[in-house]
């Protein structure tokens, strides 16, 4: 297990049941790299959990859709789903329309059991993150470094004068 907190492991272990399946769903986007940074989440995350299922989803604009995920994990065997809504802040996504997609999935589905998590937030973890990005990307931007792993390649971060134009 590599960078999963003690706690989450416990928790986790405490679910005896194979059956169990994690949705990682995001809002979804017509920028296919938006989308795709979902599948890039989902596969660092399969490989780095204990989760036997771990499948994507989009709330909208792009598949999966939850009711595809959930079909995919039951199909897998799955007979709970948790939904991990893959936001920073609680708002009516988290607290509306995931919980209805997700609900209108499960039925679809025969029913299962599922459960959807809070967001990100403000986890103790999110102003490491933060501090890391901040510094990654100023270090690139004043120093020449490499990229980060959402910056543009041929880009990086920039950092500009006061009258510059901002990169198109």
């Amino acid at each position: 297990m590599t960078g999963m907190s003690d706690s989450r492991n416990t928790e986790k272990r405490s679910d005896k049941s194979p059956r169990t399946a994690v949705v990682i769903v995001d809002h979804g986007s017509r920028r296919s790299e938006s989308n795709d940074l979902l599948l890039e989440v989902v596969a660092a995350y399969r490989a780095a959990s204990d989760w036997a299922i771990v499948e994507p989803a989009h709330m909208e604009l792009a598949e999966p859709s939850l009711k595809q995920a959930f079909a995919s994990c039951v199909a897998q065997g799955a007979s709970r789903l948790i939904v991990f809504p893959y936001f920073l802040s609680p708002g009516r996504h988290w607290d509306e329309d995931i919980p209805r997609l997700a609900a209108e999935a499960a039925s679809a589905c025969g029913g299962v059991e599922h459960i959807v998590t809070a967001p990100l937030g403000l986890h103790p973890l999110m102003m490491q993150i933060i501090d890391e990005r901040i510094a990654h990307c100023l270090r690139q931007a004043t120093a020449g470094g490499a990229p980060c792993d959402v910056c543009a390649p041929e880009t990086g971060c920039q950092l500009l004068a006061p009258d510059a134009e901002a990169p198109s």
